[in-house]
């Protein structure tokens, strides 16, 4: 059980770092756009934009920061440059990341913890 709540507590600290260093990658070659929206997934939500050299992207890895956005909508992007297909909703950042990680150390551990000592104990008592 701490294994398993350790990992799960390992893996989304990794998420937050990928998110972090997603927005890094756009901060450092930003470039940004009117975006459509597209589609709007479980999963992800697909967005196209066009570039200042005319060329259109559609963001088949899907938009960072979704929460909201609905087909058809029109929203501003910022995407790196050297890579159209890692793109943010403009104005979000892996900030946003910070609640859903931390419910979910917090509900991992308020789980887990119980349960390890009660498993604790009923081996004490064996």
């Amino acid at each position: 059980m701490l294994g398993v709540a350790g990992l799960l507590t390992l893996l989304v600290l990794v998420l937050l770092l990928a998110a972090y260093r997603n927005d890094a990658a756009i901060d450092s070659h930003l470039g940004t756009a009117n975006a459509e929206v597209l589609w709007v997934g479980w999963d992800r939500t697909i967005v196209r934009f066009e570039t200042p050299d005319g060329a259109v992207h559609i963001s088949q890895d899907g938009v960072l920061y979704p929460d909201g956005l609905t087909e058809g909508q029109l929203v501003h992007v910022e995407y790196d440059v050297t890579d159209p297909n890692l793109v943010r909703v403009a104005g979000r950042s892996f900030t946003l990341a910070f609640l859903p990680v931390g419910t979910t150390i917090a509900i991992t551990w308020l789980a887990a913890a119980p349960l390890l000592w009660w498993l604790r104990r009923r081996a004490g008592t064996s």
